[in-house]
């Protein structure tokens, strides 16, 4: 009677021993993944396991894919992936079997191409027993991402942890020993319509009233009747004239003006001003030759157009720290920019930003890690308004923070703010890190 307690604690500790070397090499769920499937890959993973374990870190090479149920999306559609661990870096190392639906996995999916980040994604608490050497079966986790740009968008697995519920809480983070692993599946985003590419251009921007002005076109449906019009401010005048596009779609037209209160030209094809299906306004001003009346003097002046520039509160941004061995986000403000826009013509603006990695003592941080939340205000008085742009990740491809959009008489002054977000990981080792975020303004 007296040996059966110490027996009892050497069967607890080999088992828990089994459910470590489950949680370092992978388990498994009986899900396939759904929608369009991914090529599978492979791809070097390190693997800690639990101190408890007391077993060395676990190199070894991942089979995995990644599928996505819609691959021809729409901006603004919510993609589901399904990250799929085909086989593991490693087998059942013990001669125990270990019990069914004690593991839970959590991973990331890093986009790549037009949208860059990455896409959390977990799995079911859900694995078959698994005999003692045995190889472990595959596992799936998915998640979902919202489209926020057109064009190719790449999907490559990253990083997984395996949480393990069997006598002990365990987790075991498993890295892409060279991220990013190899791309399994490519979306193909669209804006939803088709980009309007039609352009006009005039031989001048002013003359006088009657006289006619040349208007050149381009990007228009080959074939199509295109009205050009003058414009006085968001009005469309009576001065219009009709033209056919080429088979090439450009066209070269003449409209005479006669309004005195014109600011602009307008082309478009159908019955009226459609934004999708015109171009322009394009500057143009009538000249005021009215006759002065007898014993009257004609008083003149004019409006210098100025310049588009911005200016900013500062260039260092201190971000919150985080933690070794939990990690999460750090958090910061961006400095204040401020744009003038004193060109007075019809032309919008776009403030675009991209930041590098953040390097730090023999490690760095993905620029994929960083997001922001951008807000914008508008100077009463400004003939433009200001559209702060999406929330969501900044990355080395760019983002847009702000704009304005393009009208008959353009300008202002505006402030734009983000809020700031890094994502560090958990163990990323201790000390300081840096990147550089680069504003452009056109």
């Amino acid at each position: 009677m007296g040996s059966t307690p110490r027996r009892s604690r050497r069967w607890r500790w080999a088992s828990l021993l089994g459910a470590t070397a489950l949680a370092v090499t992978a388990g498994g769920a009986f899900a396939c993944p759904a929608g369009a499937a991914g090529v599978d890959v492979d791809f070097a993973t390190h693997c800690i396991p639990p101190a408890v374990s007391g077993l060395p870190p676990i190199d070894g090479t991942t089979t995995a894919s990644v599928s996505a149920d819609n691959t021809s999306p729409k901006v603004g559609d919510t993609v589901t992936v399904t990250y799929t661990v085909v086989t593991a870096a490693a087998s059942n190392p013990t001669d125990l079997a270990l019990p069914a639906d004690i593991m839970t996995p959590t991973g990331k999916v890093t986009l790549g191409g037009a949208q860059t980040g990455a896409v959390t994604v977990a799995g079911p608490k859900k694995n078959p027993p698994v005999p003692g050497k045995a190889a472990f079966p595959s596992f799936s986790m998915t998640g979902t991402f919202t489209v926020t740009k057109a064009g190719q968008i790449t999907l490559s697995p990253g990083d997984y942890n395996i949480h393990t519920s069997y006598i002990l809480e365990l987790d075991t983070p498993c890295t892409v020993t060279a991220p990013p692993a190899p791309v399994s599946q490519t979306v193909t985003a669209t804006d939803g319509t088709p980009a309007n590419t039609r352009a006009i251009t005039l031989n001048s921007a002013s003359g006088d009233a009657g006289a006619a002005v040349t208007v050149g076109g381009s990007g228009f449906t080959p074939g199509a009747t295109v009205t050009l019009a003058g414009r006085a401010g968001d009005t469309q005048t009576a001065d219009t004239a009709t033209v056919t596009a080429n088979a090439q779609g450009a066209f070269s037209g003449s409209l005479v003006v006669n309004d005195k209160t014109t600011t602009g030209v307008v082309a478009y094809e159908g019955a009226s001003w459609n934004a999708d299906k015109g171009a322009g306004p394009a500057a143009y001003v009538v000249k005021d030759d009215t006759p002065v009346p007898a014993g009257s003097q004609k008083l003149t002046t004019s409006v210098k157009a100025g310049t588009l520039s911005m200016s900013q509160a500062g260039d260092s941004v201190a971000l919150s720290a985080v933690d070794f061995g939990k990690g999460g986000a750090s958090t910061g403000a961006l400095r204040t920019v401020t744009v003038k826009d004193f060109r007075g013509g019809p032309a919008g603006w776009s403030l675009t930003g991209k930041v590098t990695d953040f390097t730090g003592p023999g490690a760095k941080i993905d620029a994929s890690g960083l997001s922001w939340t951008p807000a914008c205000a508008t100077k009463p008085g400004s003939p433009s308004t200001c559209k702060a742009g999406s929330a969501g990740t900044v990355g080395t491809s760019g983002a847009t923070l702000a704009s304005t959009p393009d009208g008959t008489l353009t300008g202002g002054e505006f402030t734009v703010d983000a809020g700031l977000s890094l994502a560090v990981p958990a163990f990323t080792p201790p000390g300081s890190y840096s990147g550089v975020l680069t504003l452009t303004l056109t």
